[in-house]
Protein backbone atom coordinates (compact mmCIF):
# COMPACT_ATOMS: atom_id res chain seq x y z
CA UNK A 1 0.00 0.00 0.00
CA UNK A 2 1.41 3.61 -1.12
CA UNK A 3 1.92 5.73 2.23
CA UNK A 4 -0.63 8.90 1.56
CA UNK A 5 1.53 12.34 1.15
CA UNK A 6 0.52 15.74 1.94
CA UNK A 7 -1.05 16.56 -1.61
CA UNK A 8 -3.21 13.49 -1.17
CA UNK A 9 -4.56 15.03 2.43
CA UNK A 10 -5.08 18.17 0.48
CA UNK A 11 -6.53 16.95 -2.47
CA UNK A 12 -9.36 14.99 -0.23
CA UNK A 13 -9.86 17.92 1.94
CA UNK A 14 -10.55 20.44 -1.05
CA UNK A 15 -7.57 22.48 0.79
CA UNK A 16 -3.95 23.66 -0.04
CA UNK A 17 -0.67 22.08 1.01
CA UNK A 18 0.21 24.78 2.67
CA UNK A 19 -2.98 25.00 4.31
CA UNK A 20 -2.28 21.08 5.84
CA UNK A 21 0.93 22.48 7.24
CA UNK A 22 -0.61 24.68 9.11
CA UNK A 23 -3.03 22.01 10.74
CA UNK A 24 -0.01 19.32 11.07
CA UNK A 25 1.83 22.22 13.23
CA UNK A 26 -1.53 23.36 15.15
CA UNK A 27 -0.75 26.70 13.72
CA UNK A 28 -4.13 29.14 15.37
CA UNK A 29 -4.91 30.79 11.82
CA UNK A 30 -6.82 27.48 10.52
CA UNK A 31 -11.11 27.90 10.49
CA UNK A 32 -12.03 24.85 12.74
CA UNK A 33 -14.24 23.66 10.10
CA UNK A 34 -11.54 23.48 7.59
CA UNK A 35 -8.75 22.21 10.32
CA UNK A 36 -11.79 19.17 10.87
CA UNK A 37 -11.73 18.57 7.32
CA UNK A 38 -8.48 18.40 7.25
CA UNK A 39 -7.90 16.11 10.43
CA UNK A 40 -10.40 13.89 8.49
CA UNK A 41 -8.74 13.19 5.59
CA UNK A 42 -5.66 12.52 7.40
CA UNK A 43 -7.32 9.98 9.38
CA UNK A 44 -8.83 8.73 6.60
CA UNK A 45 -5.89 7.84 4.38
CA UNK A 46 -4.15 7.23 7.55
CA UNK A 47 -1.48 9.77 6.97
CA UNK A 48 1.24 10.03 9.05
CA UNK A 49 4.05 13.04 8.81
CA UNK A 50 7.48 12.52 8.52
CA UNK A 51 9.32 14.31 11.78
CA UNK A 52 12.33 14.88 8.79
CA UNK A 53 10.67 16.55 6.39
CA UNK A 54 8.44 18.82 8.89
CA UNK A 55 11.69 19.25 10.47
CA UNK A 56 13.41 20.57 7.29
CA UNK A 57 10.68 23.27 6.77
CA UNK A 58 10.89 24.43 10.42
CA UNK A 59 14.13 24.17 11.95
CA UNK A 60 12.71 22.17 14.51
CA UNK A 61 13.22 18.25 15.54
CA UNK A 62 9.67 18.04 16.73
CA UNK A 63 11.13 16.17 20.26
CA UNK A 64 10.93 17.28 23.65
CA UNK A 65 13.56 15.68 26.20
CA UNK A 66 12.62 14.43 29.83
CA UNK A 67 15.73 14.29 32.05
CA UNK A 68 15.44 12.26 35.02
CA UNK A 69 17.33 11.40 37.77
CA UNK A 70 14.84 9.90 40.62
CA UNK A 71 14.87 6.15 42.55
CA UNK A 72 10.60 5.86 42.19
CA UNK A 73 10.00 3.91 38.92
CA UNK A 74 6.38 4.51 39.56
CA UNK A 75 6.91 8.38 39.91
CA UNK A 76 8.89 8.49 36.87
CA UNK A 77 6.61 6.35 34.93
CA UNK A 78 3.44 8.73 35.52
CA UNK A 79 5.35 11.62 34.62
CA UNK A 80 6.75 10.25 31.49
CA UNK A 81 2.90 9.42 30.63
CA UNK A 82 2.12 13.15 30.82
CA UNK A 83 4.91 14.37 28.74
CA UNK A 84 3.66 11.91 26.22
CA UNK A 85 0.14 13.12 26.20
CA UNK A 86 1.08 16.39 25.85
CA UNK A 87 3.71 15.89 23.32
CA UNK A 88 1.36 13.75 20.88
CA UNK A 89 -1.13 16.45 21.58
CA UNK A 90 1.04 18.40 19.79
CA UNK A 91 2.82 15.95 16.81
CA UNK A 92 5.89 16.05 19.13
CA UNK A 93 7.89 12.79 20.11
CA UNK A 94 9.42 12.47 23.42
CA UNK A 95 12.73 11.55 24.21
CA UNK A 96 13.39 9.85 27.66
CA UNK A 97 17.10 10.25 29.47
CA UNK A 98 17.92 8.66 33.04
CA UNK A 99 21.15 10.65 34.43
CA UNK A 100 22.93 10.58 37.75
CA UNK A 101 22.84 14.56 39.04
CA UNK A 102 25.67 13.89 41.09
CA UNK A 103 28.30 12.99 38.61
CA UNK A 104 31.41 15.37 38.61
CA UNK A 105 30.49 14.95 34.21
CA UNK A 106 26.86 15.85 34.53
CA UNK A 107 26.38 18.77 32.20
CA UNK A 108 28.52 17.29 29.94
CA UNK A 109 26.61 14.85 29.98
CA UNK A 110 23.72 16.51 29.12
CA UNK A 111 25.27 18.70 26.46
CA UNK A 112 26.54 15.15 24.32
CA UNK A 113 22.83 14.63 24.49
CA UNK A 114 21.96 17.76 23.14
CA UNK A 115 24.27 17.95 20.47
CA UNK A 116 23.20 14.20 19.46
CA UNK A 117 18.92 15.07 19.51
CA UNK A 118 18.76 18.44 19.38
CA UNK A 119 15.54 18.44 21.25
CA UNK A 120 13.32 21.79 20.85
CA UNK A 121 13.11 21.86 24.85
CA UNK A 122 13.58 19.34 27.69
CA UNK A 123 11.19 18.37 30.77
CA UNK A 124 13.46 18.78 33.96
CA UNK A 125 12.58 16.50 37.07
CA UNK A 126 13.62 17.08 40.51
CA UNK A 127 16.85 16.69 41.24
CA UNK A 128 17.74 18.05 38.20
CA UNK A 129 15.39 21.42 38.46
CA UNK A 130 17.39 22.47 40.52
CA UNK A 131 21.04 21.34 39.07
CA UNK A 132 22.52 25.27 39.24
CA UNK A 133 25.20 24.71 36.89
CA UNK A 134 22.85 23.09 34.25
CA UNK A 135 20.15 25.90 34.51
CA UNK A 136 23.03 28.07 33.99
CA UNK A 137 24.20 26.51 30.95
CA UNK A 138 20.42 26.00 29.73
CA UNK A 139 19.89 29.70 30.12
CA UNK A 140 23.10 30.89 28.03
CA UNK A 141 22.67 28.68 25.35
CA UNK A 142 19.16 29.88 24.51
CA UNK A 143 17.15 26.33 24.79
CA UNK A 144 13.39 26.71 26.42
CA UNK A 145 13.16 24.04 29.38
CA UNK A 146 10.19 23.66 32.13
CA UNK A 147 10.75 21.90 35.58
CA UNK A 148 8.52 19.86 37.40
CA UNK A 149 8.82 20.82 41.62
CA UNK A 150 11.38 23.22 41.63
CA UNK A 151 12.62 24.12 45.06
CA UNK A 152 13.51 27.36 43.92
CA UNK A 153 11.05 28.24 41.14
CA UNK A 154 12.47 31.60 40.30
CA UNK A 155 11.35 32.69 36.57
CA UNK A 156 10.93 29.46 35.46
CA UNK A 157 8.37 28.06 33.76
CA UNK A 158 6.31 24.64 34.29
CA UNK A 159 4.40 22.90 37.19
CA UNK A 160 4.97 22.94 41.02
CA UNK A 161 2.47 21.14 44.15
CA UNK A 162 1.95 23.10 47.30
CA UNK A 163 4.08 20.59 49.04
CA UNK A 164 4.65 22.18 52.02
CA UNK A 165 1.20 22.50 52.74
CA UNK A 166 0.60 18.57 51.60
CA UNK A 167 2.85 17.59 54.45
CA UNK A 168 1.58 19.68 57.70
CA UNK A 169 -1.84 18.38 56.27
CA UNK A 170 -0.68 14.41 56.63
CA UNK A 171 1.23 15.44 59.64
CA UNK A 172 -2.74 17.12 61.28
CA UNK A 173 -4.16 13.31 60.40
CA UNK A 174 -1.73 11.11 62.33
CA UNK A 175 -2.44 14.04 65.07
CA UNK A 176 -5.91 13.89 64.41
CA UNK A 177 -5.96 9.90 65.27
CA UNK A 178 -4.22 10.47 68.71
CA UNK A 179 -0.47 10.01 67.48
CA UNK A 180 2.19 11.89 69.49
CA UNK A 181 5.10 10.01 68.80
CA UNK A 182 5.85 10.73 65.12
CA UNK A 183 8.49 9.98 63.19
CA UNK A 184 9.81 11.39 59.48
CA UNK A 185 11.51 9.33 56.96
CA UNK A 186 13.48 12.10 55.19
CA UNK A 187 13.80 12.40 51.19
CA UNK A 188 17.34 13.42 49.41
CA UNK A 189 18.33 16.71 50.71
CA UNK A 190 19.40 17.87 47.80
CA UNK A 191 15.87 17.16 46.40
CA UNK A 192 13.82 20.30 46.69
CA UNK A 193 10.93 18.20 47.47
CA UNK A 194 12.51 16.75 50.20
CA UNK A 195 13.22 19.96 51.81
CA UNK A 196 9.59 20.76 51.25
CA UNK A 197 8.06 17.96 52.93
CA UNK A 198 10.52 18.14 55.97
CA UNK A 199 9.48 21.40 56.38
CA UNK A 200 5.82 20.77 56.21
CA UNK A 201 6.26 17.75 58.67
CA UNK A 202 8.21 20.77 61.10
CA UNK A 203 5.05 22.77 60.26
CA UNK A 204 2.80 20.02 61.40
CA UNK A 205 4.15 18.99 64.41
CA UNK A 206 4.61 22.73 65.85
CA UNK A 207 1.07 23.58 64.78
CA UNK A 208 0.21 20.68 67.20
CA UNK A 209 2.43 21.81 69.96
CA UNK A 210 4.89 18.50 69.78
CA UNK A 211 8.75 18.77 69.95
CA UNK A 212 10.51 17.20 67.04
CA UNK A 213 12.57 14.11 68.00
CA UNK A 214 15.94 13.49 66.39
CA UNK A 215 15.80 10.13 66.80
CA UNK A 216 12.40 9.92 64.85
CA UNK A 217 14.14 11.79 62.02
CA UNK A 218 15.83 9.24 60.09
CA UNK A 219 17.38 10.47 56.36
CA UNK A 220 15.99 8.38 53.30
CA UNK A 221 16.65 8.61 49.56
CA UNK A 222 13.30 8.22 48.13
CA UNK A 223 14.02 4.90 47.25
CA UNK A 224 12.42 1.52 49.15
CA UNK A 225 15.69 -0.18 50.36
CA UNK A 226 16.01 3.05 52.00
CA UNK A 227 12.26 2.86 53.29
CA UNK A 228 13.69 -0.72 54.60
CA UNK A 229 16.66 0.35 56.30
CA UNK A 230 15.04 3.41 57.99
CA UNK A 231 12.14 1.66 59.38
CA UNK A 232 14.76 -1.08 60.96
CA UNK A 233 16.65 1.81 62.75
CA UNK A 234 12.94 3.40 64.03
CA UNK A 235 12.01 -0.42 65.17
CA UNK A 236 15.34 -0.81 67.38
CA UNK A 237 14.52 2.48 69.57
CA UNK A 238 13.68 1.82 73.11
CA UNK A 239 10.97 4.01 72.80
CA UNK A 240 9.15 3.59 69.15
CA UNK A 241 7.34 6.37 67.34
CA UNK A 242 3.58 5.06 67.15
CA UNK A 243 3.22 6.81 63.71
CA UNK A 244 5.62 6.92 60.49
CA UNK A 245 5.37 9.90 57.85
CA UNK A 246 7.71 9.06 55.05
CA UNK A 247 8.41 11.46 52.50
CA UNK A 248 7.64 9.26 49.21
CA UNK A 249 5.58 6.36 48.61
CA UNK A 250 8.58 4.24 47.50
CA UNK A 251 10.18 4.90 51.15
CA UNK A 252 6.84 3.73 52.95
CA UNK A 253 6.23 0.81 51.56
CA UNK A 254 9.94 -0.28 52.64
CA UNK A 255 8.66 0.61 56.01
CA UNK A 256 5.61 -1.54 55.61
CA UNK A 257 8.15 -4.62 54.63
CA UNK A 258 10.33 -4.10 57.20
CA UNK A 259 7.67 -4.13 60.04
CA UNK A 260 6.56 -7.48 58.54
CA UNK A 261 9.78 -8.40 58.61
CA UNK A 262 9.58 -7.57 62.43
CA UNK A 263 5.98 -9.18 62.90
CA UNK A 264 4.77 -5.65 63.73
CA UNK A 265 1.25 -4.96 62.92
CA UNK A 266 0.06 -2.04 60.41
CA UNK A 267 -1.63 -0.07 61.56
CA UNK A 268 -2.10 -2.03 64.49
CA UNK A 269 1.46 -1.30 65.99
CA UNK A 270 2.19 1.59 64.10
CA UNK A 271 0.80 3.77 61.70
CA UNK A 272 2.99 3.81 57.95
CA UNK A 273 1.74 6.60 55.30
CA UNK A 274 3.68 7.89 52.81
CA UNK A 275 3.21 11.25 50.03
CA UNK A 276 2.98 11.09 45.97
CA UNK A 277 -0.03 8.59 45.52
CA UNK A 278 1.84 6.38 42.62
CA UNK A 279 0.62 2.99 41.77
CA UNK A 280 2.24 1.02 44.61
CA UNK A 281 0.10 2.70 47.26
CA UNK A 282 -2.70 0.47 46.54
CA UNK A 283 -0.78 -2.32 45.80
CA UNK A 284 0.72 -3.13 49.30
CA UNK A 285 -1.13 -4.44 51.88
CA UNK A 286 -2.41 -2.67 54.20
CA UNK A 287 -3.15 0.18 51.12
CA UNK A 288 -0.86 3.18 51.78
CA UNK A 289 -2.53 6.35 53.72
CA UNK A 290 -0.55 9.27 51.37
CA UNK A 291 -0.99 12.57 49.97
CA UNK A 292 -2.05 12.58 45.97
CA UNK A 293 0.18 14.19 44.43
CA UNK A 294 -0.91 14.53 40.33
CA UNK A 295 2.53 13.19 38.92
CA UNK A 296 0.65 12.43 35.28
CA UNK A 297 -1.08 15.89 35.16
CA UNK A 298 2.07 17.84 36.54
CA UNK A 299 3.69 15.68 33.38
CA UNK A 300 1.60 16.87 31.22
CA UNK A 301 0.55 20.91 32.59
CA UNK A 302 4.37 21.17 32.20
CA UNK A 303 4.90 19.99 28.71
CA UNK A 304 2.08 22.04 27.96
CA UNK A 305 3.74 25.47 29.43
CA UNK A 306 7.43 24.23 27.42
CA UNK A 307 5.62 23.90 24.15
CA UNK A 308 3.64 27.57 24.51
CA UNK A 309 7.43 29.01 24.61
CA UNK A 310 9.08 26.63 21.36
CA UNK A 311 6.16 27.41 19.47
CA UNK A 312 6.04 30.56 20.84
CA UNK A 313 1.74 30.60 21.02
CA UNK A 314 1.07 31.97 24.32
CA UNK A 315 2.77 33.37 27.65
CA UNK A 316 3.99 30.58 29.50
CA UNK A 317 3.81 30.35 33.54
CA UNK A 318 4.62 28.28 36.80
CA UNK A 319 1.37 26.16 37.47
CA UNK A 320 0.83 25.40 40.61
CA UNK A 321 -1.69 22.27 41.24
CA UNK A 322 -3.65 21.01 44.28
CA UNK A 323 -3.14 18.21 46.20
CA UNK A 324 -5.19 15.84 47.89
CA UNK A 325 -5.26 13.36 50.79
CA UNK A 326 -5.79 10.02 50.66
CA UNK A 327 -6.64 8.07 53.91
CA UNK A 328 -6.55 4.26 53.45
CA UNK A 329 -6.05 1.00 55.88
CA UNK A 330 -1.83 2.04 56.41
CA UNK A 331 -2.63 4.49 59.06
CA UNK A 332 -5.41 4.39 62.32
CA UNK A 333 -5.52 5.76 65.59
CA UNK A 334 -2.84 4.13 68.62
CA UNK A 335 -3.03 1.18 70.27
Amino acid sequence: MTRATIDDVARASGTSKKTVSRVLNNEPNVRDAVRERVLAAMAELHYRPLTSARSLATNRSFMIGLLYDNRSPSYIMEVQTGVLEACEAQHYSMMVQPLVSEAADFVERVEEILSRHRPDGLILTPPITDHPQLLARLRQAGLPFASIAPHHPGDCIGVMLREREAAAAMVEHLVALGHRRIAHILGDPEHGAGVWRLAGFRDGLRRAGLQENPAYMVQGRFSFDSGVAAMRQLLALPQRPTAIFAADDDMAVGAIWAAAEAGVSVPGEVSICGFDDTTIATQVWPPLTTVHQPVREMGRRATEELLLRVLDKGEPRMVEVDYEMRIRASTAAPA
